[in-house]
């Protein structure tokens, strides 16, 4: 696994814990202050560095996505560890756990098929408190292939933002609503975001970027909230929406301190 970004490699240095750098290495080519303090941490986290020239590093980056191919003088290859996000916690565990609290916020995606728009959500996610982001196994962008993509666009957060892939999303949510969640679906036509009164255990849906949420998915929803806008074209961006409404939620819990 090659992974590429600034943002990205830091985040992953970060979540690395004691005695788990084995099969980790960074390579870099003119480092700069950045790249410096990369190669500073992945030192400190026991990594192995090496210095190269930039043609290297371009055949390295050969074979992933042209998004990811922007190496900008340094990467992190992974040896012997799956193309999956380290943060894939399992759903039921984290029921049992994760979901015991107070206070909780979940995020929903169904058939969010653009990375780039999981990997945004995700970045919401992180700056906004919620504790689990939940994908179906199909009809995603959970896809591994797809991950390096989603870590990227996340800038880091992925590394951080516990996420479960579901076989059934209805079924999910139905355990959800069982252990005291709420469940809003974000969609037009409904409630204003600024009127809901969001409980203390919220699950929010997001739908698919084209058709909105699936139908036996959105019948699991307690209330439909939309965003009030002014603009001439049909609707928000999906990541956007999630943002905006993760931080109508973000900012009601901060009242409630």
């Amino acid at each position: 696994m090659i992974l590429t970004g600034f943002h990205s490699i830091e985040e992953k240095l970060r979540s690395l814990k004691e005695g788990t750098a084995s099969g980790y290495k960074l390579y870099y080519s003119k480092p700069g202050p950045r790249v410096k303090k990369i190669i500073a941490a992945a030192k400190e986290a026991g990594i192995t560095t090496e210095q190269t020239d930039d043609k290297k590093l371009d055949q390295m980056v050969s074979s992933l996505s042209q998004a990811l191919r922007d190496h900008r003088g340094v990467l992190l290859e992974i040896e012997g560890e799956e193309k999956k996000s380290v943060n894939i916690v399992d759903f039921d565990a984290w029921l049992k756990t994760g979901a015991k609290g107070e206070k909780a916020t979940v995020v929903v995606l169904d058939r969010v098929t653009d990375p780039h728009n999981v990997g945004a959500i995700i970045r919401s996610c992180d700056q906004f408190g919620a504790d689990l982001v939940v994908l179906p196994e199909h009809k995603a962008a959970s896809n591994i292939e797809e991950n390096e993509v989603i870590a990227r666009t996340s800038a880091g957060s992925s590394a951080w933002v516990p996420l479960a892939i579901v076989n059934n999303l209805v079924r999910a949510v139905e355990q959800l609503k069982d252990a005291g969640f709420w469940v809003y679906g974000a969609d037009a036509g409904g409630e204003t975001c600024g009127k809901v009164d969001f409980a203390q255990k919220s699950v929010i849906v997001m739908g698919s970027e084209g058709t909105g949420i699936a139908q036996l998915l959105e019948k699991q929803c307690d209330t439909i909230v939309s965003i009030p806008t002014c603009g001439k074209i049909d609707s928000l961006n999906v990541s956007v929406a999630a943002g905006v409404l993760l931080f109508e939620r973000f900012r009601r819990l901060q009242l409630e301190k």
